[in-house]
């Protein structure tokens, strides 16, 4: 039998604005609404980014206090932050959110092991990059999402393992679609699950239209996976979806179809190897 299903509800991330759709969470009081409501739809996770009051993105530590905070006081979702910002941000900039400890300390980080083009821009990870901020994430005392865009951010894992920068297994988080880099495709998913190190846990994030359809693949292949407004913002073709929550929903829906249970964030914990 195929473990529960993690499901993951990007939230907020650091391209879809206001203008492009009114439910997109920016405070941290609407972040904590929503992602209770993702809770409640089936969701163990929230991966984070925050904005400026202005909606501007940002990795400001004292941003995402505010946003974990408010979080925690309303649902036990674990709570995932991104290292990796938006495109042109320094690395000091985007390791914000692992100046956090105590209670306020997420629950795990995102780790990008490469550089891809992302639609008409770059996003920038050259090796010495990497290497600071998985040396950043482990001295947090955190184990790393590793996000993979590419195949070769894979091998790169086998390369920070090498270095004990990352532990193998690890998890990592498939995002397919970015124009300028790996696409949706069911071929392409198998090939990037096969390429794992022995072990290892996987989540696939489609991105706009692929969202949704590849929760059923993830499903199917008894891999986990990310749904939410930072990837995506339509529920159903020209319908946007009402929030986070929406989508997760959808998500669940279609993750039972497929004889899959959710995973609890307890459960999760236990699958991730969070400690």
């Amino acid at each position: 039998m195929s473990p529960p299903m993690v499901i993951t509800a990007a939230m907020v991330g650091a391209e879809t604005t206001r203008a492009q759709t009114p439910h997109l969470p920016i405070t941290a009081e609407e972040i904590a609404e929503d992602a209770a409501r993702c809770r409640e739809a089936g969701a163990a996770m929230v991966h984070l980014h925050v904005r400026t009051a202005e909606g501007k993105p940002s990795q400001d530590a004292e941003l995402f206090r505010a946003a974990i905070r408010a979080i925690r006081a309303r649902t036990d979702v674990l709570i995932q932050t991104s290292t990796g910002g938006a495109v042109g941000m320094t690395v000091d900039e985007r390791c914000g959110p692992l100046t956090l400890t105590g209670a306020d300390r997420p629950d795990m980080a995102t780790l990008t092991t490469g550089t891809v083009n992302f639609g008409e821009e770059v996003f920038w990870n050259p090796r010495p990059l990497v290497r600071d901020i998985a040396k950043r994430i482990r001295a947090l005392g955190l184990r790393p999402e590793l996000e993979c865009f590419d195949v070769g951010m894979i091998d790169e894992a086998r390369y920070l393992a090498k270095e004990g920068l990352v532990e193998l297994p690890a998890h990592f988080d498939f995002v397919l679609g970015v124009p300028g880099t790996l696409q949706a495709r069911p071929e392409v998913l198998d090939f990037m699950i096969a390429s794992l190190p022995e072990g290892s846990t996987w989540t696939v994030a489609g991105v706009g239209r692929f969202q949704l359809p590849f929760v059923e693949e993830a499903a199917k292949r008894g891999g986990n996976a990310r749904v939410g407004l930072e990837d995506n913002i339509y529920v159903s073709k020209g319908v946007l979806a009402k929030g986070n929550w929406e989508l997760v929903a959808d998500a669940a829906k279609r993750a039972r179809a497929q004889g899959r249970e959710l995973a609890t964030p307890q459960q999760a914990r236990e699958l991730l190897r969070l400690g």
